[in-house]
């Protein structure tokens, strides 16, 4: 029996917002959610160009592992594609996105994530968070500084320490593979929903409700009901068993089912620090418009997170430049080797010898040797044949060299 899959994609703007940042897509293996930022328009282009990049690689795979290096590619290649647009568009300079993703390859699924929002398994009635949000208060939080119930009312919990954007030209993206098995439900979502609807009521909905569609409409309601200052995206999928291979109508939600329109606020002032992108939260919320380097440990966190990305960065460099060296030697040794496995037959001080290696020089470096001199005068040949070792003879092996230099003997005249 093969795994099938069947999903659904839902994406609202939400009752502050004016426009609709997010975008979301379900589609044969690839199921997406991102989360746009930067003010008027700047988000809408984001998101869009985001996933628009990531839908190229929805298609089978031959591996998880194969699906988790496409996605990786695919990301970094969006990435770039927003530092250009921001290029191009000076407007846009601080716009970015988050984005979590997910491609199913049989039993197993390839995850990819970077900002805030979030990827869920529903697995036997249990909702597991699989992603870790890449945000300030989360850092709090994981050097125990404050508890997960003070992170979601802290002042900077808007504040992105990781995004796709024109920040970094190599975006620090959690990557991972896990299993999957039927029964199993994947919910992905953006911070409209996670912000306002609880872990217990997101697993309620899971569990009630037996269509994918039907549980993103009940989320997108949930949202709503809460007062959703933010767009909500919601991607459900779930993992079923047939005889038969699934289809499926490819879903694209929010800003990246319109044509991407690039403009907006020309005098549009960034809204960013180095690394750090500001999450707004709707028009009514009273937190910070802007950055403010004060309180909380808020540089000493900007810091460290920088230091930590710099360092590793190094290290990444590092360790590339260290494989591609034992790489190239490795290749060098192999080469050399093979050389010495090849003989052919020449002279030296005026005798026929057998060589070792082959007749080729890499700058002052001679690839051959003599191996063995025959004593043999060349001078006492035939002409014809005193041509012929000047010009030296190939063997492949000692054997066929030695026997070369028998033939060579037996044209010496006697007396």
């Amino acid at each position: 029996m093969a795994l099938v899959t069947e999903s659904a994609a839902v994406s609202h703007v939400g009752r502050v917002r004016a426009n609709n940042q997010d975008s979301g897509y379900a589609g044969q293996s690839l199921f997406a959610v991102a989360d746009g930022m930067g003010g008027h328009a700047g988000g809408d282009v984001a998101s869009a160009l985001a996933l628009n990049k990531l839908l190229e690689i929805d298609g089978e795979y031959s591996s998880a592992v194969d699906a988790e290096f496409a996605l990786q590619e695919a990301i970094v290649s969006a990435n770039a594609i927003l530092a250009e647009a921001v290029y191009e568009h000076p407007e846009l300079t601080g716009m970015g996105t988050t984005l979590s993703a997910l491609v199913r390859v049989g039993h197993s699924v390839a995850l990819a994530h970077i900002g805030d929002s979030r990827i869920y398994r529903f697995r036997d009635g249990k909702l597991s968070q699989i992603t870790t949000d890449h945000t300030f208060v989360q850092r709090l939080v994981d050097n125990g500084r404050i508890t997960a119930e003070e992170a979601k009312v802290h002042p900077r919990r808007s504040v992105l320490m990781r995004v796709l954007g024109d920040v970094d030209s190599t975006p620090d993206v959690d990557l991972q593979v896990m299993d999957t098995r039927p029964g199993d439900r994947w919910l992905l979502c953006s911070d409209g929903l996670t912000g306002v609807v609880d872990n217990d009521d997101i697993a309620k909905a899971l569990t009630d409700n037996p269509a994918p569609q039907a549980v993103a409409d009940l989320l997108v309601k949930q949202s709503l009901d809460h007062g959703a200052p933010d767009n909500v995206t919601i991607v459900v999928v779930d993992i079923s068993e047939s005889f038969t291979g699934s289809t499926y109508i490819p879903q694209t939600v929010g800003a990246a089912s319109r044509p991407v329109a690039y403009g907006g606020a020309q005098n549009r002032k960034s809204t960013r620090m180095p690394g750090l992108r500001l999450h707004p939260r709707g028009s009514g919320s009273q937190e910070p418009s802007h950055f403010e380097a004060q309180g909380d440990d808020y540089l000493d966190e900007l810091i460290d997170e920088d230091r930590r990305r710099s360092r590793n960065r190094r290290i990444t460099w590092l360790v590339g430049s260290i494989v591609v060296v034992l790489a190239i030697a490795a290749g060098l040794l192999l080469g050399y080797q093979w050389t010495q496995s090849r003989y052919f037959v020449g002279q030296t001080n005026g005798h026929v010898a057998i060589y070792q290696g082959v007749q080729q020089t890499i700058g002052p470096i001679t690839l051959s040797h003599v191996f063995e001199d025959t004593g043999i005068s060349v001078d006492t040949l035939p002409a014809y044949m005193q041509s012929q070792v000047q010009n030296t003879i190939s063997a492949d092996t000692i054997d066929a060299a030695r026997a070369t230099v028998q033939s060579i003997s037996d044209t010496v005249p006697s007396g």
